[in-house]
C-alpha cells in the first residue's frame, strides 16, 4: 500500500525481499518528480536497499509476516527518509566502522553497507520505543 501528497510519500511493505525493488522505485520515481538531482537518487536508492535487506534478513527473528513503513519527505532542498519497523532493536550509529584497509578478499563479512549510508547521508538518527525503531535519515538536497 502508498500514498503520495506533494512533498510526502508513504509506503507499507511486509517483510518481503521482493518489496525492496517496489520502495526503491516508488521513492526514485517521487524524487524525480520533485526534481532531485541523479546522484542524491542514487545514493536514496542505495541506502533504502541496504537498509531494508538488513532488517528483513537479519532483523526479525521468526517467520511472520510484519509491516515496515517507508514515509519519505521533501521540504526546503532537505530530503528526509524515515523506516519504521519492529524489528530486532539495531543501532546503526554504534555499528563499528568497517577495516577499509585490507583487501576486499580479507575483509570480514558486514558493515559495510550501513558505513557507505551513514557517509552518504548528512544526518542518521535511530530511535527504539514501545517495540517500534524508528530510523530518519536527511539529506540536504539540490532541487533542480
Amino acid at each position: 500500500m502508498s500514498s503520495s501528497t506533494g512533498t510526502k510519500i508513504e509506503l507499507q511493505i511486509l517483510n518481503k525481499i521482493p518489496e525492496i525493488e517496489r520502495v526503491c522505485n516508488s521513492i526514485t520515481t517521487f524524487s524525480r518528480q520533485h526534481s532531485i538531482d541523479e546522484k542524491i537518487i542514487s545514493n536514496l536508492y542505495l541506502a533504502i536497499d541496504e537498509l531494508l535487506t538488513n532488517i528483513i534478513r537479519y532483523g526479525y527473528r521468526d517467520e511472520k509476516d510484519h509491516t515496515i513503513y517507508v514515509r519519505c519527505t521533501i521540504e526546503k532542498e532537505l530530503l528526509t527518509l524515515q523506516i519504521e519497523d519492529d524489528s530486532y532493536p539495531f543501532d546503526p550509529n554504534k555499528a563499528p566502522i568497517p577495516d577499509l584497509t585490507n583487501d576486499l578478499e580479507n575483509r570480514k563479512i558486514g558493515g559495510l553497507g550501513i558505513y557507505l549510508v551513514k557517509n552518504m547521508m548528512d544526518d542518521v538518527k535511530y530511535v527504539t520505543k514501545n517495540g517500534k525503531n524508528t530510523l530518519t535519515l536527511t539529506k540536504k538536497c539540490t532541487i533542480n
